[in-house]
């Protein structure tokens, strides 16, 4: 912990009184640790911080003010010490006002003039009286640094009319490379000049000295003669001789009286002249005396049109605080006229202030000039006001350009902002995710994407630019205003931070509502351009007008979402308040809400598309790359929406603000799909397009007898498609539930589900649709086959074999079991089973319908439902079997030895003979469906 420090104690001041502005050194203890530690010293009760100078923690030099007391302490005030205290107290002398011709000790040290703007001395300025060569030869300065020269003569000055003055530093700097000659010369003319000057003084004394010595002889004589006539005249007096006329002393009155009127009209002139030459010196010696205040008003113009407003503002401080006061006419006439040209400067510099568009740091400088002109009014509020319109028009105009640009057809256009050299807010994410605007599936976009992007991204985009470029300074600007910084750096100004800071917190709600302008109309000028539907009439007329009726896909709104979002960013770098930019947080969540819609919906119709670009060529699974393409586009669309999904600090989740429309349609496009793949089933084959179709020939799977022009038949494309189903039921519908909560969706429990039961929905349709062209022609040629030839069952010869409706019924199935097995050898146990219930349910139909069986039939009857049972074992139900025996009760039983021999025997005959076709009824690794 710092150990604290004592309170400061003044214990001396040298001089102890003198006028204003005298300067004087103030002694004690503890007066602090450095410059910065010092903030604050008055005496007689005047502030005196701006004129300190700390020298040590015993010793500080200031200048007094023009206190009210004649008398007071004096008090410094430390950081670390804290309010002081004074033994001692100074005297103020009130200082009488002395004409100009008036003699005064006082003399005005203009060479060495004492700036309080910036606490410190500065040498002359070139507005001040500059001394002529002393050395009469030519200036050949060298390059010795100036810095080298203050090292190198510390406290002494090379400038010829300071009090501090070194000739050594003098020749160094102004005559270092100057030859000896030269020198020698120099020395020559200063010498002339010094004899020149005492010849002169003591010439004019000696050429006097006759003339003082002859008028005081006159002097003496007039006296005496004076003494003598008064003499005479008293005497005459007394004798009455006065009285006569024409006495001599009467006549030397006379004379005298003559002769001094003849004297004053002789030297009348002479005096006059002479009066005249005084006056027209006292004159010449004002005007080079008070030289730099004639020839202010000319350089304050001079150096308005050069730009240097920091002479401008130095010198009419230092005329002001010499000047101002006056009650000499001639100086309040100049005085008036410099007043006169600074009202000018005023009036420029606020032009200069208000103008659009301008830097902050420009505009920081402006308002720091007023305040050392103590411009009238509030010249920081005037610029905040200035900007705050001039950006809500910068606003307004870009979208004014892009719709006019729009009306006339032109392409892409490219806005440019004075003063902003940044780049776009597109640059700044080009790195980005590629986006399509057809949907995607479409490939990236070539060099020319610029070009092709609508008008209301480009517009976000420099809309963008605007508040980015200008929003940023304009609030650097009112929190320079609020903590009073446009004023440190022309020195510590109390009274005028002090007003700031009160204006700033007179003026908080004004300018929170000219940020909340800001924020609305930028919200307003998106909802027209993306969302006009949220806007109300007379909003749309404002901030609408968009003539482009297509809605923008969702990878577009990714990149809108995107710029919003780098403008809420940088706005809260600046730390604005966060309720000045909930609205920018509503547009956000619109959006990111809308994109989703526009998204899932823009999907549906990329599903469609893909849909119908189905090429029928199976892989060795049994499926098409329809599934595939599927999942595709229905991640990509997940993937397109991880960015509007993305939860940013301080956002809403969206699903879970809607998560019930959202996964509804999720499930629409699952069904859209669903429906697709009905349609396609469904068509004719003149309704296929085969343009799109590729035939991969080296595929060992695929139809036989397919050519380049592969169009597949009905049955086929219900196999293909039921394939398919079992696909997406068993894999891709998993997958995508996956998908879903990896996204952050909620209910894909609810998702999968429905999905799944539509999905097996359409699977029983197509499989009962083609089991019904299947197994309805196989089913419908038993019992024409059986009773063919007149057969009965009653009346036949002994069986010599199965006849051969069965072996047909047979090589039909067979058929079917190739057809499936083509496609599929997953749906061959299902559609094999399904068939084989169909034909054993005819088969026990046709034998309960056969009233009486001869012992031959009995036999045939037997020989050709085992026949038919064994052949397709593998593929046997539980309803199959059930239907054979059913059949096998009906038949009466065998009871002969030789009978049941001759069965046997022609069984086994039937599976030699049909071997190689009944092989296909023998799948390794297929298992029988189980319903």
């Amino acid at each position: 912990m710092s150990r604290v420090r004592q309170p400061p104690l003044v214990t001396g001041i040298s001089p102890n009184e003198g006028t204003s502005w005298t300067k004087v050194t103030i002694r004690g203890e503890n007066l602090g640790t450095g410059p910065a530690d010092l903030v604050g010293l008055s005496i007689c009760g005047h502030n005196c911080l701006l004129t300190a100078e700390w020298m040590s923690a015993s010793k500080i030099v200031c200048r007094v003010g023009p206190a009210k007391d004649d008398k007071g302490e004096i008090i410094v005030t430390t950081k670390s010490g804290g309010h002081g205290t004074s033994t001692v107290s100074f005297k103020l002398l009130k200082a009488e006002k002395i004409g100009i011709l008036d003699q005064s000790a006082v003399w005005v040290d203009e060479m060495n003039y004492y700036d309080m703007r910036t606490d410190r001395y500065k040498g002359i300025s070139p507005l001040s009286l500059r001394p002529s060569n002393p050395l009469g030869i030519d200036f050949d300065k060298g390059k010795v640094p100036l810095k080298d020269l203050e090292a190198l003569f510390p406290g002494v000055s090379g400038e010829f009319t300071s009090e501090n003055f070194s000739a050594t530093w003098y020749l160094i700097e102004n005559h270092s490379v100057t030859s000896f000659d030269q020198l020698r010369m120099a020395a020559s003319n200063l010498k002339k000049q010094a004899t020149k000057k005492n010849e002169g003084s003591l010439a004019y004394v000696k050429g006097g000295l006759s003339t003082f010595f002859e008028a005081q002889d006159a002097l003496a004589g007039l006296t005496e003669l004076g003494s003598l006539d008064a003499a005479i005249h008293q005497r005459l007096e007394s004798d009455g001789t006065e009285r006569v006329e024409g006495s001599m002393t009467q006549r030397l009155e006379n004379v005298l009286n003559r002769a001094s009127d003849t004297a004053d009209t002789l030297f009348q002139e002479v005096l006059g002249r002479k009066d005249k030459a005084d006056s027209t010196r006292n004159a010449l010696n004002v005007l080079q005396r008070f030289k730099f205040l004639f020839n202010l008003p000319l350089n304050i113009e001079r150096n308005i049109q050069k730009g240097d407003y920091d002479v401008v503002i130095n010198d009419y401080e230092k005329a002001k605080s010499l000047f101002s006061n006056t009650e000499v006419s001639v100086f309040k006439k100049v005085y008036a006229e410099v007043e006169t040209r600074i009202g000018a400067l005023r009036s420029l510099l606020l032009d200069k202030l208000l103008e659009t568009p301008s830097t902050l740091h420009d505009q920081k400088r402006y308002i720091r000039y007023l305040s050392d002109l103590h411009a009238s009014g509030d010249p920081a509020w005037q610029c905040i006001s200035a900007q705050h319109k001039w950006i809500l028009g910068l606003m307004q105009n870009c979208k004014e350009e892009f719709i006019n640009y729009q009306r006339v057809g032109l392409g892409a256009i490219a806005l440019d902002l004075e003063g902003d050299p940044r780049p776009s807010a597109f640059s700044r994410i080009r790195d980005t995710a590629p986006l399509s605007k057809g949907g995607i599936l479409h490939t990236p976009r070539h060099s020319t994407w610029h070009y092709e992007t609508p008008q209301q991204v480009q517009f976000v985009e420099k809309l963008s630019d605007v508040v980015i470029g200008q929003l940023p300074n304009f609030w650097k600007l009112w929190i320079s205003y609020v903590n009073g910084s446009l004023f440190s750096e022309t020195g510590e100004k109390s009274g005028q931070v002090e007003k700031s800071k009160k204006n700033a917190r007179q003026r908080q709600n004004d300018f929170k509502k000219m940020i909340e302008e800001v924020t609305h109309r930028l919200v307003k000028l998106v909802r027209g351009a993306l969302l006009p539907s949220t806007l109300t009439e007379l909003e749309l007329r404002l901030y609408g007008g968009w003539e482009n009726k297509t809605e923008l896909t969702g990878p577009w709104l990714t990149q809108v979402i995107h710029t919003v979002r780098v403008i809420f960013e940088a706005l809260v770098a600046l730390e604005i308040p966060n309720d000045l930019l909930q609205v920018i947080q509503d547009l956000l969540l619109e959006l990111r809400h809308h994109c989703l819609l526009v998204t899932l919906h823009h999907t549906a119709d990329d599903v469609k598309r893909v849909a119908e670009k189905e090429d029928w060529v199976v892989d060795n699974e049994g499926i098409t790359s329809l599934p595939a393409q599927f999942e595709q586009c229905m991640v990509q669309m997940l993937q397109s929406l991880k960015e509007p999904m993305e939860t940013k600090p301080g956002e809403v989740n969206i699903l879970q603000l809607d998560q019930d429309q959202a996964s509804e349609l999720c499930v629409d496009i699952i069904k859209v799909f669903i429906n697709c793949l009905e349609q396609l089933s469904t068509k004719t084959d003149r309704d296929i397009d085969t343009s799109h179709m590729s035939v991969d020939l080296a595929s060992p799977n695929l139809f036989s007898g397919i050519q380049e022009d592969f169009c597949p038949t009905l049955e086929q494309r219900l196999l293909i498609i039921l394939s398919n189903c079992q696909y997406l039921e068993k894999h891709t519908f998993l997958n995508l539930a996956e998908h879903f909560e990896k996204h952050g969706f909620t209910g894909t429990e609810k998702i999968t589900r429905v999905t799944v039961h539509a999905v097996k929905e359409l699977d029983e349709s197509l499989f009962d649709a083609y089991i019904e062209r299947k197994s309805d022609p196989i089913v419908g040629s038993l019992e024409p086959g059986i009773y063919a030839g007149h057969f009965d069952w009653r009346d036949c010869s002994t069986p010599t074999g199965v006849r051969n409706y069965l072996k047909e019924a047979l090589v039909n199935i067979i058929t079917v079991h190739a057809e499936v097995f083509t496609v599929s050898k997953d749906l061959v146990p299902r559609v094999l089973t399904r068939i084989i219930e169909g034909v054993a349910e005819e088969m026990s139909r046709l034998m309960q319908c056969v009233s009486s069986f001869s012992k031959n039939g009995a036999i045939q009857a037997r020989l050709e439902i085992d026949s038919l049972r064994d052949a397709v074992a593998s593929y046997l139900s539980s309803e199959s079997h059930a239907s054979f025996k059913q059949a096998l009760e009906v038949l009466p039983q065998l009871h002969n030895g030789a009978d049941k021999k001759l069965l046997e025997e022609l069984l086994n005959k039937f599976k030699s003979s049909m071997q190689l076709q009944l092989t296909c009824f023998q799948p390794s690794n297929v298992q029988p469906v189980k319903r």
